[in-house]
């Protein structure tokens, strides 16, 4: 037994100051790498939602877009109608879409990102 009260030990318990990874950690950005089923299902979800974002804009401009010619068709003698509808009509309902779209599918890959990151 120590005589002196500087030889004396001290133990501190506390908590760990860092974390150590667990050797069975889940990481899904591992498992898209390794190409497991785990990671297949990550890649279909974000390829789903991503075809689901391109066929909502395909059925609308099917919608917008479809019925012009039976339009046109109604009324033969209305070139410069034609030409109106086409040039301006049709030019700004198109770009809202495109900058929906592009803005819906970078939206799906942030969130397939944040997924795959544990963010």
């Amino acid at each position: 037994m120590p005589q002196h009260p500087t030889e004396r030990r001290v133990v501190v318990t506390g908590p760990p100051r860092r974390e150590r990874r667990v050797l069975g950690y889940y990481r899904p950005r591992t498992e898209i790498d390794e190409q497991t089923t785990l990671g297949h299902t990550y890649v279909r979800s974000l390829m789903r939602s991503q075809l689901r974002a391109a066929l909502t804009v395909f059925a609308v401009l099917a919608l917008l877009v479809g019925p012009l010619p039976l339009l046109f068709a109604a009324m033969p003698d209305a070139r410069r109608l034609e030409w109106a509808v086409l040039g301006f009509g049709l030019y700004a309902p198109l770009v809202l879409l495109a900058r929906w779209y592009v803005r819906r599918a970078e939206r799906n890959e942030r969130d397939f990102v944040r997924l795959v990151e544990d963010r």
